[in-house]
C-alpha cells in the first residue's frame, strides 16, 4: 500500500476527495500508480487555489494525454486517442487514415469519438465526455465493466458525463 497524507482511503465515501480518488481509479484501470499520482497533483492544484479551483477542470489538467483528453479540434482528438489506447496496447481503426487531411477534413469531432467508441467498446472499454468549460471535448476512457461505477462517481461529482458514441 501506498503511504499518503491524505489517505483517500481514510475519507468517507461522500468527501469529494474520495470521489474523486473514486473517479481517478476507473480512469487508469489496473494502474493505481497513476491514479495516486494524479490525485496528488490534483491535491496540489486545490491547495495552491485554496480550494478555489473547479475539481472537475482540475482532474481534466491533471489527466490530459495520460488518462484523458481535451482537446479542440479532430487531430489533436485522434492523437489523444491513440494515446490513451495505447496504454492498453490497443488501436483504433478509424476506417482511413487519420494523418490525411482530407479523412480529417471528412469527419467531424462527434463522428471521430463515435468511431473511438464502437472500436473500443469491442475491446472492453468506453470512452466518455463531459462537459468542459475548458475545452471544446473533453473525455476519458473506462473499462466498460466499470459503466455502472463510473455514472456513479461522475453523478456524485456533479458531471454531466455521456457515451462519447452520444457526442453528435
Amino acid at each position: 500500500m501506498h503511504e499518503f497524507d491524505d489517505d483517500p482511503a481514510d475519507e468517507s465515501d461522500d468527501s469529494l476527495e474520495a470521489r474523486v480518488w473514486q473517479l481517478l481509479l476507473l480512469v487508469n484501470p489496473g494502474d493505481e500508480d497513476s491514479a495516486l499520482r494524479h490525485f496528488a497533483a490534483w491535491q496540489d492544484v486545490q491547495a495552491e487555489s485554496g480550494d478555489l479551483a473547479d475539481p472537475l477542470e482540475t482532474i481534466g489538467e491533471v489527466i490530459d494525454w495520460s488518462a484523458g483528453f481535451r482537446v479542440e479540434d479532430a487531430a489533436t482528438l485522434v492523437q489523444a486517442l491513440d494515446e490513451l489506447a495505447a496504454r492498453w496496447s490497443l488501436s483504433i481503426d478509424w476506417g482511413g487514415d487519420p494523418d490525411d487531411e482530407d479523412f480529417l477534413d471528412a469527419h467531424e469531432v462527434p463522428d471521430l469519438l463515435a468511431i473511438a467508441y464502437d472500436r473500443l467498446l469491442e475491446r472492453g472499454y468506453t470512452t466518455w465526455i463531459y462537459e468542459s468549460p475548458g475545452a471544446t471535448w473533453a473525455g476519458w476512457i473506462t473499462r466498460t465493466e466499470d459503466a455502472e461505477p463510473m455514472r456513479e462517481v461522475a453523478t456524485a461529482l456533479g458531471v454531466n458525463l455521456r457515451p462519447a458514441s452520444d457526442a453528435g
